[in-house]
């Protein structure tokens, strides 16, 4: 009965520390509020006020869709000084304060839609940011960057 009890409780302890960070959030409706940079083939002003959802295997907006096609996301930590020390991520250095701000964490999504066998369904929608605030987030979009409020 002990034996059985010690393993309950180290089961339960693994099964902790594998569940899924709070802090890698976006499972919500965001709202597209600015961008920073230089567009060349798009006009952002014709996004601001836009959405971009994503919810359970699903995703829909200015940016990505995926009707449950095999929606997966995936996403990598940084340290601050260590994202905006990586040139991938130059084009965010102009956003340092506001991404940095009440956060000491910033993580850098994939998101993937596999579109349900059909190749022309596949997308990717990289770098899809985050911090610790849940509250952001920013998008990478050709030579600027879109920043998302979370509703």
């Amino acid at each position: 009965m002990i034996r059985l009890n010690r393993l309950g409780i180290a089961i339960a302890c693994v099964m902790g520390l594998a569940a899924p960070a709070s802090a890698d959030f976006i499972d919500t409706t965001w709202t597209v509020t600015g961008f920073a940079g230089d567009a060349s083939f798009i006009d952002p002003d014709g996004l601001i006020g836009q959405t971009q959802g994503f919810d359970a295997g699903f995703a829909e907006g200015a940016f990505f869709s995926c009707d449950f096609l095999g929606l997966t996301a995936a996403f990598n930590r940084y340290g601050n000084a260590d994202f905006f020390d990586n040139p991938e991520f130059a084009l965010f250095a102009p956003l340092r304060d506001m991404m940095t701000d009440e956060s000491e964490t910033i993580f850098v999504h994939r998101i993937s839609c596999a579109g349900g066998g059909d190749a022309r369904q596949r997308a990717q929608l990289y770098p899809f940011i985050t911090n610790e605030t849940r509250s952001r987030a920013w998008y990478l979009f050709e030579g600027g960057v879109f920043t998302l409020r979370a509703e």
